[in-house]
């Protein structure tokens, strides 16, 4: 066994990778604090194509110094907007045909791995502040709520570290899942 070398990885380049087809998924990033979770949340976004990311109320925007080092590059591959609202984004979202899911735990919360969305559904994925969460008055919006189970003594998991888990599973749902 090897390393495979950057070349070896067949990469492509940002140009090539804004043409390709995209998995129909979106995440919201709402009053996200820390530059170093955007960066990571755009580098995993790019990792598996998603569509784009949206970046909402306190959440830094590129060029932060702290997004651009997590990032490694990839706010120059991901199709990205600021949104002002929030709460008008998620009414936008659902009137474009998305079903969106707040990242959440709640009383009505499934568990990730009993979410089985069909290939091409297109999921906005909402993604709240590190302390707070995702903020209460959206939830009415929302098509449901997801979270990840947890067995340790711990309530919560880094933005970054579910951002990954969360993606990671429904993208692996819709690509592989016949």
């Amino acid at each position: 066994m090897r390393k495979l070398s950057l070349k070896e990885l067949g990469r492509v380049d940002p140009e090539t990778f804004r043409k390709q087809e995209k998995a129909p998924i979106v995440l919201v990033l709402d009053n996200i604090r820390s530059g170093l979770n955007v960066g990571s949340a755009f580098r995993t976004a790019d990792a598996f194509a998603l569509d784009k990311i949206y970046l909402c109320g306190i959440t830094a925007t590129p060029p932060h110094r702290e997004i651009l080092k997590t990032a490694i590059g990839a706010t120059e591959s991901m199709d990205w907007e600021a949104a002002d609202d929030i709460l008008d984004l998620v009414k936008t979202l659902k009137q474009d045909g998305y079903t969106v899911f707040a990242i959440e735990q709640t009383d009505a919360s499934l568990p990730l791995q009993n979410v089985h969305p069909d290939k091409g559904q297109k999921l906005a994925l909402i993604f709240g502040n590190e302390v707070r969460g995702v903020q209460e008055d959206i939830l009415p919006l929302v098509d449901g709520a997801i979270e990840i189970p947890q067995f340790g003594t711990k309530h919560s998991l880094n933005i970054s570290v579910c951002l990954g888990i969360v993606v990671w599973e429904l993208f692996r749902q819709m690509t592989f899942t016949p």
